[in-house]
């Protein structure tokens, strides 16, 4: 499964997060190695939250992370939440829709 690890922000996050930028690149760098991470990143115009996703068997591993990434630890994140998401396009999506929802393959001919 995929979850979505959201993070609200201080107002002046952009700026306070240099102090702590290369140890919450290294946290999530180890996550990436572990399997865990997938792709993470700040929201942009404006720089007001991060969303991060992960894969797992359940949302324990994004929880953790949120709990030791020094952003959380020096108070830059006011508000972290997990969010279970059902993925079904894709390459890595977590559930395979059957034929009969997502239609016959591109190019087939009936």
């Amino acid at each position: 499964m995929h979850y979505l690890l959201f993070y609200d922000v201080v107002p002046d996050y952009a700026e306070r997060r240099t102090a702590y930028r290369a140890a919450h690149l290294a946290h999530g760098e180890a996550a990436v190695r572990r399997g865990e991470l997938l792709l993470g990143g700040a929201l942009a115009a404006p720089v007001d939250g991060a969303v991060l996703l992960f894969e797992g068997t359940s949302p324990a591993v994004a929880e953790a992370f949120a709990a030791a990434d020094p952003y959380v630890r020096a108070g830059l994140v006011t508000r972290w939440r997990v969010r279970e998401w059902t993925t079904v396009v894709g390459a890595g999506a977590a559930v395979a829709l059957p034929p009969s929802v997502t239609g016959p393959p591109r190019g087939a001919s009936g």
